[in-house]
């Protein structure tokens, strides 16, 4: 029992002790409460200014796994519903392309065929291509830098005038095929006033009086109502046409009457004429010479024009072809 007594004594000395001692620290700590309400001056101006904010680090937290989020959960695997409601119908099958054995349509339009310049006839297109200009280089560009030194500028447009309206004809009717009848009216008074006052046509005072309207043939004809452009077509010692427009430059010459009834290329029964029928040499001359001289000199007024192009181009023969297709497309458009 004694032993028990002693220790139960020495237990309850050590807690007094221990209780005295947190008293008289409790006692000391108001002073030290009260001496830092010191004056902000006394304070130290830079203490903890070099100790870094945890919420001021853009990289704090950055490495350290959310605890809510599963780093191995894929994250990127759909809905299996969204998936079924994406997912698109099968495309119909087509059926086989097989090679039609059906002869060529020289009407078939050009996306029909090899898209926008319709040529299947290319490698004998560019062989008389290539024979006109070398007729071009060595007979007719010589020819027509001689025409150009001696016939002035003045004559030369007037020469071109004459020959547009000797071919009014063709295009009045044509206005009228395509019931475009202000084009017709205007073709019309453009003939009454260069025939009389432009002195058969050689000025184009119609012009300065605002009747100008665009030139209409047989092909922009046939493409109004639908025909269409077939190939590409080359032919010697001629513009190059469409199927469709060589058709038609073919119906303009019918339709012209100087050639039934001035210069008789065709021969119409019981239909008088200038020069008699039966004058077919001479007749021919005429009209021969006539197509030269207009060649001639409308390739002198364009003597830079197509050396600029021969110039910059590097395939002569498919910026020709090219820039013929888009004008006619355009004109029949319009």
């Amino acid at each position: 029992m004694i032993p028990f007594r002693l220790l139960a004594f020495s237990l309850l000395g050590f807690v007094l002790v221990l209780a005295t001692g947190c008293a008289g620290r409790s006692g000391t700590a108001q002073p030290q409460e009260l001496s830092d309400a010191r004056p902000v001056a006394e304070q130290n101006p830079f203490a903890g200014a070099n100790e870094p904010d945890p919420r001021d680090d853009p990289f704090a937290g950055a490495n350290e796994p959310d605890p809510q989020v599963d780093p191995f959960a894929r994250t990127n695997e759909p809905d299996p519903r969204e998936v079924a409601d994406q997912t698109p119908a099968p495309a119909p099958s087509s059926p086989p392309e097989t090679q039609s054995d059906e002869p060529l349509d020289p009407f078939a339009r050009a996306e029909e065929g090899a898209g926008e310049e319709y040529d299947p006839w290319e490698p004998m297109n560019t062989n008389i291509f290539e024979f006109n200009r070398q007729v071009d280089r060595f007979v007719l560009k010589p020819v027509a830098k001689g025409y150009n030194f001696v016939v002035p500028d003045l004559v030369q447009v007037g020469i071109s005038n004459i020959f547009s309206n000797l071919r009014f004809a063709p295009r009045f009717l044509n206005n009228v095929f395509q019931g475009k009848i202000k084009g017709a009216g205007i073709e019309m008074g453009r003939f009454l006033i260069n025939s009389t006052v432009g002195l058969a046509g050689f000025f184009d005072v119609a012009k300065h009086v605002d009747l100008v309207t665009p030139d209409e043939d047989m092909g922009q004809t046939l493409g109004f109502y639908g025909v269409k452009p077939g190939p590409y077509l080359v032919l010697p010692l001629l513009p190059p046409f469409t199927f469709r427009d060589f058709v038609g430059f073919v119906g303009d010459v019918f339709l012209n009457p100087i050639n039934w009834l001035v210069v008789p290329i065709i021969e119409v029964n019981n239909v008088p004429s200038v020069i008699a029928h039966q004058n077919r040499m001479t007749s021919s001359l005429i009209q021969t010479g006539s197509r030269v001289g207009e060649t001639v000199n409308e390739r002198s007024r364009n003597l830079e024009k197509y050396q600029g192009v021969e110039e910059a181009t590097l395939d002569l023969y498919a910026a020709v072809r090219n820039a013929y297709l888009q004008t006619r497309a355009k004109a029949i458009r319009e």
